[in-house]
């Protein structure tokens, strides 16, 4: 199986099967996300505790890239604190737009490594960052009630 292959099976795994798919009563953090251009939506809770992220999970409607990339997000930043899943998000956005050597850092990527593709298709990539820029709003400790996040980049 080419490289492609398994990162589209695992995008294509993550929208079948969404990890953290689900609402969260007991959320300290909540933020909304709209990409209005295709009408993706998602909602983000997040349970941080201290500077941990205790908890996250997400609901929304969209495109397979867009729920796949927010169940693989909420997989990779549960348990890590709140700078370690800022500085994922930095890394993840900066290679969804094509700003981060993957082949450098694809053994640290791990399956994240499988939203690298989206930079071929700059329409997509408001589809896989909406859930990244939603986990920076609700990361921000100025903002802990979740404004909207801002529109990708």
């Amino acid at each position: 199986m080419s490289l492609d292959a398994l990162y589209q099976e695992i995008i294509l795994e993550h929208n079948r099967k969404p990890r953290n798919f689900r609402e969260m009563p007991d959320a300290n953090r909540k933020v909304e996300g709209h990409n209005p251009l295709c009408g993706d939506q998602v909602t983000l809770w997040l349970r941080v505790d201290g500077d941990r992220v205790v908890d996250v999970s997400f609901q929304g409607l969209g495109c397979a890239i867009s729920k796949a990339s927010a169940s693989m997000m909420t997989a990779a930043v549960k348990g890590k604190t709140v700078a370690e899943a800022k500085a994922l998000a930095d890394e993840i956005l900066a290679m969804l737009i094509g700003k981060l050597d993957v082949e450098k850092e694809r053994q640290a990527l791990g399956s994240l490594a499988a939203l690298s593709g989206v930079s071929k298709f700059p329409q997509r990539v408001k589809c896989a960052s909406m859930a990244w820029h939603a986990l920076e709003t609700a990361l921000d400790e100025s903002n802990p009630e979740g404004a909207a996040p801002e529109p990708a980049r």
